[in-house]
């Protein structure tokens, strides 16, 4: 079991890749057989120290993975974005109507994690992008390993766009560095503007904050200034974008962005202590 997470046993992790039609391919690749060494060290013992020595070698081994997948995606000229948020905030969404509307001036593919079913991936084909499903099975987030396996299997083309659609959860997946350039979260209006209070390791790792189904701002009780002043006193550099993918509305400046992503090479933060306003 992952020590940082309590997720499951890596032997359940699918990769699966889809056809133009929808269809998926039979796994074909063993996890275990994979030129990178993507299993977690499932050691036991009742010493504290001995129980971080382990979760220090897990994220030591994630970090070097996610390294060399920096390292392949740059050299190729391709720009990865590490999209994050809890269920139903809609990034899915978000990707769709990305890959509708910048359909013909770049090309776009999308490593979709879930811990069961195709749901995402087939929707991402039906919208005219390429898609690898990554099903995690027990496991609340994507790591390094995966995403290279992913990347293996989706062959994503020079000077391209791809977007890692991570296990919709906003704890873990903050804590996993998988080689992209930039990280984004994504939240909904319908979600509360005290997000960054609770999950504040997640919003101190984004490059960027998307806020969602603003179209819905009347109807719900959320402040967009009080989100953002929590945001940033943890993290002062965070870019906010409010925008609802429903009306279209700053959807331009979304676009506007990802042409110039912000790189997230760089270390976990040291945690401020969120203040109110």
């Amino acid at each position: 079991m992952c020590l940082t997470c309590g997720c499951g046993d890596e032997v359940n992790v699918r990769v699966i890749a889809l056809d133009d039609h929808g269809h998926s391919h039979a796994p074909g690749v063993d996890h275990h057989s994979h030129h990178h060494d993507a299993e977690h060290e499932h050691r036991h013992g009742p010493q504290p120290t001995e129980t971080l020595a382990i979760g220090e070698a897990i994220l030591a081994k994630n970090d070097h993975l996610a390294q060399h997948n920096r390292d392949w995606l740059a050299g190729r000229g391709i720009t990865a974005i590490n999209l994050m948020s809890s269920p139903g905030s809609g990034k899915t969404s978000l990707l769709e109507r990305t890959i509708t509307d910048l359909r013909g001036s770049r090309s776009i593919s999308v490593i979709e994690g879930d811990q069961e079913t195709r749901l995402d991936a087939e929707r991402i084909q039906r919208a005219g992008a390429r898609a690898v499903q990554v099903n995690t099975g027990a496991g609340c987030h994507l790591d390094a390993p995966m995403v290279q396996r992913a990347l293996d299997t989706l062959g994503p083309e020079p000077d391209s766009l791809v977007f890692i659609e991570n296990v919709g959860n906003l704890v873990c997946p903050a804590l996993f560095d998988i080689g992209e350039q930039a990280k984004v979260v994504v939240i909904s209006v319908t979600e509360g503007d005290d997000k960054p209070l609770k999950y504040p390791h997640m919003f101190s790792t984004a490059d960027l904050v998307v806020v969602n189904k603003t179209d819905l701002l009347p109807y719900v009780d959320f402040d967009v200034e009080v989100f953002t002043t929590y945001a940033r006193s943890l993290n002062p550099a965070v870019l906010i974008l409010p925008l609802s993918v429903r009306s279209g509305d700053r959807l331009d400046s979304w676009y506007e962005w990802l042409e110039h992503p912000a790189p997230a090479n760089r270390p976990l933060p040291q945690l401020a202590k969120p203040k109110k306003p």
